[in-house]
């Protein structure tokens, strides 16, 4: 059986190889993917290059093929159907961290079973939610907590809704107004950088950019953390540590997903919290999320573009189905 993957080729630059399909040995699993997302700001980065050379043994996905930066075939978010595996597997709807490819071949303990009335788009989301689930937990974020998310876009946006869904007050904080009004859609109150008021208690930065980040800075309240979700790959954006910044003892805290955060590390696995983020997305509101869809043989041409439109948040990759008669 033949099998379709997605390669990053160089700066700007990918193609559809085809290969046979993996064959899974003792305690693995072969999927034919469904569905698979693409990660706006991890993806584009990788695309162009920008992973810095010295961490990206540490910046490698976990099912990745190749190496970074190029070729490479990245990506981490994927809903599949189990061909082969384990009984209590087969035929089931699984998430993993894969990116896109027609199959992946994974070791059944790192499946993680989509609930059945889930819908299928909103289980990619898995990967992005836990994410914003690492953020609430080094937040501790609880009922009636003022945070602040800025930057409405996919991590964002998750880390919203999930710290409304932790009890806190949550105000998203974002420039564009197209974006501010899907916050409210979604229930979150919204205003534009200049209107953000200040003294929140918890501080959430997502925009990957160094305005955000000093907005972020800006808002938090006395003795407070920002938590920083962006990643800048080969870029080093100003970090305003002027003004009164140590008058009023702030402090950046790095959350992103290698470790669990530190107030749970010692009772939860990454696992545990990858599967505790796939049954948190039991919230139809996660469907707006999704932005459009794309076939897998039509993505060399059309990455770019949706890497560089700011109206994508969970772009979709639809894979083609094999049909096998002994099956």
């Amino acid at each position: 059986m033949r099998s379709l993957q997605y390669w990053t080729t160089g700066p700007g630059a990918s193609e559809i190889r085809e290969a046979d399909a993996p064959t899974p040995g003792e305690g693995q699993v072969l999927i034919e993917t469904l569905v698979s997302g693409i990660s706006r700001g991890t993806e584009g980065l990788v695309a162009r290059g920008q992973v810095p050379s010295e961490i990206a043994h540490l910046m490698r996905a976990p099912n990745q093929l190749g190496e970074l930066p190029f070729p490479v075939s990245h990506g981490y978010l994927n809903v599949g159907v189990v061909l082969e595996g384990p009984d209590r597997l087969m035929g089931q709807r699984v998430f993993t961290l894969s990116g896109h490819r027609q199959h992946v071949l994974m070791d059944a303990e790192d499946c993680h079973v989509v609930p059945q009335e889930m819908p299928t788009e909103r289980a990619l989301l898995a990967g992005i939610a836990e994410v914003a689930l690492n953020a609430v937990w080094e937040a501790q974020l609880t009922l009636t907590d003022r945070a602040a998310v800025v930057g409405a876009g996919l991590v964002g946006l998750c880390a919203g809704l999930l710290a409304q869904r932790a009890g806190a007050e949550v105000l998203m904080v974002e420039p564009q107004e197209e974006r501010r009004h899907l916050c409210r859609q979604l229930g979150l109150n919204a205003v534009s950088p200049e209107d953000a008021p200040g003294d929140h208690d918890v501080t959430v930065h997502t925009s990957a950019a160094a305005a955000g980040l000093e907005t972020a800075l800006r808002i938090a309240g006395d003795d407070g953390s920002v938590i920083e979700l962006s990643w800048y790959g080969t870029r080093s954006p100003e970090v305003p540590l002027g003004a009164d910044f140590h008058a009023r003892r702030l402090s950046i805290v790095g959350v992103q997903v290698g470790e669990v955060a530190a107030p749970k590390r010692l009772r939860r696995t990454r696992r545990e919290r990858l599967g505790a983020a796939l049954t948190l997305l039991d919230d139809d509101r996660f469907d707006r999320l999704i932005t459009g869809h794309t076939a897998l043989h039509e993505l060399p041409q059309r990455m770019g573009s949706l890497l560089d439109e700011s109206e994508t948040i969970l772009h979709v990759v639809d894979h083609p189905r094999h049909r096998r008669s002994n099956r």
